[in-house]
């Protein structure tokens, strides 16, 4: 099984973020599941969701206590939440921000993770770019598809066509194949941080 949590705050699309991960999952034959974590809902308000993708039925309900991936759509988050809490030791870290990992003071952690299984994506900028709005989610995803490899790009766009219609959809698509392309234009294992995708 393959387990994802999500932090961020309100506003950011964050459960949204976990149900087109599940979708993206369903697309290529997954067994998938998004849980959101009720509590406070206000804007701004810090938000976790999970997404547990798997080649046979899953039985599980709870909270993810041991991720295999963490994406934070917040790095404010990064020194007031437990966002690592339970990490696999191979795990996968992606955190949305222009700055590097050892800029958010997170470098001698994230560095203790396999090569090329920590980075910081802009995701905020390429929304605003695209799609006019400061919501980094469906970016975000697709940042994970190509530092993970555990989905294709197809299945994220299918996930985005079927949460955003019309020209909504096509702008978030857009931004979600700017991303991928920051981290597949290079070999992040080998050269390291590139094109603002910041890597270790």
């Amino acid at each position: 099984m393959f387990e994802v949590r999500i932090h961020g705050r309100g506003g950011q699309g964050v459960v949204t973020a976990a149900e087109m991960l599940s979708i993206a999952g369903f697309e290529e034959g997954f067994w998938a599941q998004a849980i959101p974590s009720f509590g406070s809902e206000r804007m701004g308000a810090p938000v976790v969701a999970f997404c547990r993708l798997n080649e046979s039925e899953i039985r599980s309900r709870e909270p993810i206590t041991s991720p295999d991936a963490v994406i934070i759509q917040d790095p404010t988050l990064l020194h007031q939440v437990k966002v690592f809490e339970g990490m696999s030791p191979e795990g996968y870290v992606l955190i949305n921000s222009s700055r590097s990992l050892d800029q958010l003071g997170i470098g001698e952690f994230v560095g203790k993770l396999p090569r090329g299984h920590a980075a910081c994506l802009p995701a905020t900028d390429l929304a605003l770019r695209h799609v006019g709005r400061p919501v980094p989610n469906a970016v975000l995803l697709a940042g994970l598809c190509a530092i993970t490899s555990k989905l294709k790009l197809a299945s994220i766009e299918a996930a985005i066509r079927q949460k955003f219609k019309g020209e909504v959809g096509d702008k978030n698509i857009a931004a979600a194949r700017d991303a991928f392309a920051m981290f597949t234009t290079v070999d992040i294992k080998k050269e390291g941080a590139r094109a603002h995708a910041q890597t270790v």
